[in-house]
């Protein structure tokens, strides 16, 4: 696969993003594992309220696309700052670092043939929901229609749908599954005092499940049909005007996990789309 060239930044603005993405991180990080850890997500502890959608003055329900909290659409480009020997290579087999593998993922695992996998036409493993943000490349987020959030990805080819109304009936398990969106508005988006309605912020909760069992890395370390994938999708905007996209994704799957596994995800905001390179599925 063809990735976008890494940005090389000098040292004093290497320093700064470190920091800036240290402090982001962490912040996110830290509420977010909380959270997960105790079975509830970071918005439950009081800081937001989730919603599908609004009612309008007539009582009417506003679609997803005008009760958005936050606009999460345009080109991101992902910036790989850490775990570079999982993510920007395949990694050899028999690497399963910082993965809580069950025994029978281990197993499975030692067994990984790309060569295998690409004569069964199953080149998309390593491509599904529960693995795909973290393959590095650009992706195009846009509106599918009002309440169906289309995210699109130039690794694999392949296209999310968040669905903000009940997602479709169930269907033959995909690579990408069946996902469903709820934004979660900061601070419950009212007006505080009596006076003016605060300004609108929040993020994106999406869970999947009913993905085709793959891996959760290039080599082997596999994910069943089982896996859960609960995501959050947080906007940020620094004081150069940099926007950045920080997805927190946390997969659970009874099979192959023997606990929760947590990754946060990097991506900046593109000018435009100009660089877009769609590639198709590798199996090794």
């Amino acid at each position: 696969m063809t990735n976008p060239k890494p940005q090389t930044p000098n040292p004093k603005s290497q320093g700064q993003s470190r920091l800036r993405s240290a402090r982001v991180s962490s912040l996110w990080a830290l509420g977010l594992a909380f959270g997960f850890a105790f079975g509830f997500g970071l918005w439950d502890l009081g800081f937001g309220i989730l919603v599908t959608a609004q009612r309008g003055g007539g009582g009417a329900q506003a679609a997803a696309r005008t009760a958005a909290p936050v606009d999460l659409t345009g080109m991101w480009v992902s910036v790989v700052t850490e775990d570079w020997r999982w993510r920007m290579r395949t990694p050899p087999k028999g690497d399963y670092a910082s993965v809580p593998m069950t025994p029978a993922a281990t197993k499975v695992a030692d067994g990984w043939d790309p060569a295998r996998d690409t004569a069964a036409g199953e080149q998309c493993r390593a491509y599904g929901a529960p693995a795909i943000m973290r393959v590095p490349g650009r992706i195009r987020i846009s509106w599918e229609n009002d309440n169906t959030l289309k995210l699109e990805t130039e690794a694999g080819t392949q296209t999310r749908l968040f669905h903000f109304n009940a997602p479709p009936a169930a269907t033959t398990p995909s690579w990408q599954g069946t996902s469903a969106a709820n934004w979660i508005v900061a601070g419950g988006g009212g007006r505080r005092g009596g006076g003016a309605a605060a300004a609108r912020s929040g993020s994106l909760r999406v869970i999947t499940t009913n993905a085709r069992p793959g891996y959760l890395r290039k080599n082997g370390v596999p994910y069943s049909a089982d896996a859960r994938v609960t995501e959050h999708f947080n906007r940020t905007t620094e004081p150069n005007g940099d926007a950045w996209l920080i997805v927190s994704t946390l997969v659970e799957d009874p099979q192959y996990l023997s606990q929760r596994f947590i990754v946060s995800t990097h991506f900046k905001k593109l000018p435009d789309g100009s660089a877009w390179n769609p590639t198709p599925c590798s199996a090794s």
